[in-house]
């Protein structure tokens, strides 16, 4: 089954990737990717990262959209006992699949390469955490396999991280890592942009 977004026409100049490259020809088949928004990122867990909830809030909005539009989703979790449930502001329902991970990158050692393949997806949009870990490293894996990736850089969230001396605060690790991904790996977006898109 084909799947895809329709985008408006301003889309191929704002947003190259996101949409068709000539006028009337249609966008790739697309699935949503949820990565790792679990419960021990979120306050009273055992990782917290920064402003979760707003970044799971615009991920929900996409799910959303995806869920109308009858376009894949997939979720995929870290395995981990304390706290390892989906959040629930994007808790999976009947018939979307969730992979279960070991590794950052939810392509090692998981089925999410060959059930992209199975279902015929072009394009991969991204949502998750941590924006500099699990999130970099899938949309990185998609893209070196061959995949388009739209990243929704407010459904992401991170965290403070420090080297040595030094801490780096959660909004510079954050713009730090969408802006290497961007144009190169993946068109990051705004949950805004991406669903007027739509």
């Amino acid at each position: 089954m084909k799947y895809s977004i329709a985008l408006a026409l301003c889309a191929v100049f704002a947003f190259p990737g996101l949409a068709a490259d000539t006028p009337g020809e249609e966008s790739p088949a697309s699935a949503l990717l949820i990565i790792d928004i679990q419960d021990f990122y979120f306050p009273g867990g055992k990782v917290p990262l920064v402003d979760p909830e707003a970044a799971a809030e615009n991920a929900a909005k996409v799910l959303a959209s995806f869920r109308a539009a009858g376009k894949p989703v997939i979720h995929v979790r870290h395995d981990v006992d304390d706290g390892g449930a989906i959040h629930k502001s994007v808790a999976p329902i009947d018939g979307e699949m969730v992979f279960t991970k070991s590794e950052v990158s939810c392509f090692n050692g998981t089925e999410v390469l060959s059930y992209l393949r199975e279902l015929g997806v072009e394009q991969v949009v991204l949502v998750g955490m941590q924006t500099h870990m699990c999130l970099e490293a899938a949309t990185r894996a998609a893209y070196d396999l061959g995949f388009q990736c739209v990243v929704i850089g407010d459904a992401c969230a991170t965290r403070d991280l420090t080297y040595g001396d030094t801490t780096v605060k959660a909004a510079d690790v954050q713009a730090s890592t969408l802006a290497t991904l961007d144009r190169t790996y993946a068109t990051v977006v705004d949950t805004k942009a991406f669903l007027d898109g739509q």
